[in-house]
């Protein structure tokens, strides 16, 4: 007798068969799922709609590292550390000669001095300042690093540093600035603006979770910053804090663009285009600006 051909003989028998296989199949896949394939299925139920997760799982790795973010950080804490070991600092808020005098720092009778504009991300107020924007960044780059790979954060972040420099110059263009928390706010603005996009796709209650947490972060920081500006009496030059809302603008446009594409091709995307035309024409706004406009010396 020849061989019998089990899906003639019983088609719902071989579906059923077939079902069990891919049950089983999937049960041992995730039975021996290591410690690197948990945190990458976690990292993309936080950070990718439902659509996009299973294209991330099937080439995601853990190599190479978050590179970017983390040597950005490095570098913060590097200058830092330098700074607080030259001039001791009194408190947390209290900034000293040190820092002002740094070439770093961005200072509006220096502004001539272009890489000011993005340099003064390296020096902070003391290590409150420091500790809060080291710990955001980490916390939500290295995320979204592994899910968009270095040069998207990397844009993001520095996007979010330029445009808070700027904007500073131009809203509150008599006051210094120091800190990340331009690039930090970039995060966290492509970040916020793609969970509210997509929120019915990236589980709703870890949603209202996580944009939360981000509201509470933001809140405490800008009293924070809006205390340095406008309540403390200490003898010192106003550090502004137009440059949080620089970057957070930053990132709710071009930081969303980069966080939304994941899997596609950005030059194709109308709305790549339209928030680099919008940030060049800003930068050159801004620029303008600083040159002929601006009341600072």
């Amino acid at each position: 007798m020849g061989d019998i051909d089990l899906e003639l003989q019983d088609p719902l028998r071989a579906d059923r068969y077939e079902k069990e296989r891919s049950e089983e199949d999937e049960y041992d896949e995730n039975r021996k799922m290591g410690c690197c394939e948990k945190f990458q299925r976690s990292i993309s139920k936080w950070m990718l709609p439902e659509g996009h997760r299973q294209t991330y799982l099937k080439r995601a790795n853990c190599c190479p590292p978050p590179i970017f973010i983390i040597l950005i950080s490095a570098a913060e804490l590097a200058v830092f550390i330098y700074y607080a070991v030259w001039k001791t600092q009194k408190q947390w808020v209290t900034l000293e000669d040190g820092i002002w005098n740094s070439p770093l720092t961005y200072k509006p009778e220096l502004r001539q001095e272009a890489w000011r504009f993005i340099s003064y991300m390296f020096v902070h107020a003391g290590v409150e300042h420091i500790l809060g924007n080291l710990i955001m960044q980490l916390l939500l780059g290295i995320p979204l690093e592994l899910i968009h790979k270095g040069f998207e954060v990397g844009m993001v972040y520095l996007a979010g540093v330029l445009a808070g420099s700027l904007a500073s110059s131009i809203f509150d263009p008599l006051s210094a600035l120091v800190g990340a928390s331009g690039g930090v706010y970039a995060l966290m603005g492509g970040y916020v603006m793609n969970a509210i996009v997509n929120f019915r796709e990236m589980i709703p209650l870890l949603g209202v979770f996580r944009i939360l947490v981000i509201v509470i972060i933001v809140g405490t920081d800008f009293g924070f910053a809006l205390y340095r500006r406008f309540i403390s009496h200490e003898e010192s030059l106003k550090v502004s804090f137009v440059a949080h809302i620089g970057g957070i603008v930053a990132g709710m446009s071009v930081g969303y663009v980069f966080f939304s594409a994941y899997n596609t091709k950005l030059l194709k995307d109308p709305r790549f285009w339209m928030c680099i035309v919008g940030y060049i024409v800003f930068v050159l706004f801004a620029v303008l600006y600083n040159i002929f406009l601006s009341p600072a010396p």
